[in-house]
């Protein structure tokens, strides 16, 4: 499976341990660290009960977008609510969806801050929110925990049949692909007056959601970016 774990400021190394251990438990190997306050740590090690491995691979970058910038698929784990909707899946449905969509490139599941969770501007990096149904009264979960609920619901969707693979006409873009098409987009509203440039971010967020949803190949990026360019053109000739 080409499925990656992403671990964004965590503060306890403990933490990390618990998370690699869960993985080699669930036969997952590709941990990515964002900003994490401890590591390497003797506490990983020590909770990572045999799992050292994964730490020594773990990639340790300074923001999100660098974790998932070849990652077609990226799933954020979520219990707030949020101003904007995302799509959301429980962890079956999104372990059923990860290990499909992992066929065709890297995929990664998200896990935030122990206190604060992830931001609206992680989520933005995200195709869909992952949310485990815990009791509304008790609902923080340990983030290994976490892990581990998903990982094990990796292991089961990865052993079941997935049924025939078809072939697309283009793979999905990368993340990498997808910001800088964002950063291009942003750009050229800015430039005919479309977008405030006082406040970006709503309208924005809310065309993140609309490319999300409509999940566009290579080819169809480099479409929207050759019609991007051709505005660009048309304005400086004018």
């Amino acid at each position: 499976m080409s499925i990656r774990i992403v671990l964004v400021g965590t503060t306890h190394p403990g933490n990390i341990g618990a998370t690699a251990r869960a993985m080699k438990n669930m036969g997952l190997d590709d941990l990515a660290l964002v900003n994490p306050r401890h590591f390497p740590h003797e506490d990983a090690t020590a909770r990572a009960s045999g799992a050292t491995d994964i730490l020594e691979t773990a990639t340790v970058v300074s923001c999100l977008a660098d974790a998932l910038t070849d990652c077609i698929y990226v799933a954020g784990a979520s219990a707030r609510a949020r101003t904007i909707s995302w799509p959301s899946m429980g962890p079956r449905d999104c372990a059923e969806r990860m290990i499909s969509e992992s066929e065709n490139g890297a995929v990664a599941a998200v896990f935030g801050p122990e206190k604060s969770g992830l931001h609206n501007d992680d989520l933005d990096l995200c195709n869909t929110l992952l949310t485990i149904p815990t009791n509304p009264g008790f609902s923080s979960l340990n983030i290994a925990m976490a892990v581990q609920v998903l990982t094990y619901e990796l292991r089961v969707a990865s052993l079941l049949d997935q049924g025939p693979a078809f072939e697309t006409e283009a793979p999905p873009a990368t993340g990498e692909e997808m910001e800088h098409f964002y950063t291009h987009l942003e750009q050229v509203l800015r430039d005919i007056h479309f977008l405030d440039p006082e406040n970006p971010r709503h309208l924005m967020r809310r065309l993140r959601r609309l490319f999300i949803r409509a999940r566009p190949d290579k080819n169809e990026v480099n479409i929207l970016r050759g019609i991007l360019t051709a505005i660009d053109r048309k304005g400086q000739s004018r």
